[in-house]
């Protein structure tokens, strides 16, 4: 990229390759250019949904668009979990396994049939990935596909992007199916730090198990 990345750039992404550029470029100083500068507290929100909803059968977890592992730095305060990680940069996977977090770290495009059998998983969670520029409702029916029957959903989304891009709909189509339960929406901060322009960004966490 000829520009350093940034959140502004996180943010104007318009598909798979403009994701793949921007996190190749920015793996090496994510979690200091963006998680600590920005004051970053979204995947510590999700953390704790799914620390709080959880139980003892909620296992293996899936940490879905895991970029560098905040969700699981952050749930690894709040007791022991089984978890993978699974994203679509090489990049961001490689810093993410330095940290010794996950069971195994996946390359996946969820926009696509990702390399994972049917029924794997009894928990998916995600901060940061059903966003601008990155992935929306569309990719739902594929993490459904990878997960158990009775496997808990913590799903955080973009506020400002939650009815604007479909997510509603998609929620009320498959609650109508009976293949979700109803969800439980978590409103929560996406950052800490009041001193930059997206400062007053908020996500939804619908909360949801597999019917």
């Amino acid at each position: 990229m000829s520009e350093k990345p940034d959140v502004n750039a996180a943010y104007a992404l318009d598909g798979v390759e403009d994701v793949k550029a921007l996190y190749r470029d920015w793996a090496g100083t994510y979690d200091t250019d963006f998680v600590e500068a920005m004051g970053y507290i979204y995947p510590r929100e999700v953390a704790r949904v799914f620390a709080e909803r959880r139980t003892d059968t909620d296992a293996p977890a899936l940490d879905i668009g895991c970029g560098s592992g905040a969700v699981a730095e952050a749930v690894a305060t709040l007791g022991p979990v089984e978890i993978d990680g699974l994203d679509l940069s090489a990049e961001m996977l490689r810093v993410a396994e330095e940290k010794g977090l996950y069971q195994q770290t996946i390359e996946g495009n969820l926009l696509t049939r990702l390399p994972i059998p049917d029924d794997t998983y009894g928990a998916l969670l995600s901060a940061g990935t059903f966003t601008h520029g990155h992935v929306g409702p569309e990719a739902l029916d594929e993490v459904l596909r990878i997960a158990r029957v009775g496997a808990l959903f913590v799903i955080g989304i973009n506020g400002a992007y939650f009815e604007e891009h479909g997510f509603g709909a998609a929620f009320t189509r498959l609650t109508e199916a009976a293949e979700i339960t109803a969800p439980d929406y978590v409103d929560c901060p996406v950052y800490a730090d009041g001193s930059h322009d997206h400062a007053d960004v908020r996500a939804l966490v619908a909360v949801f198990r597999k019917s």
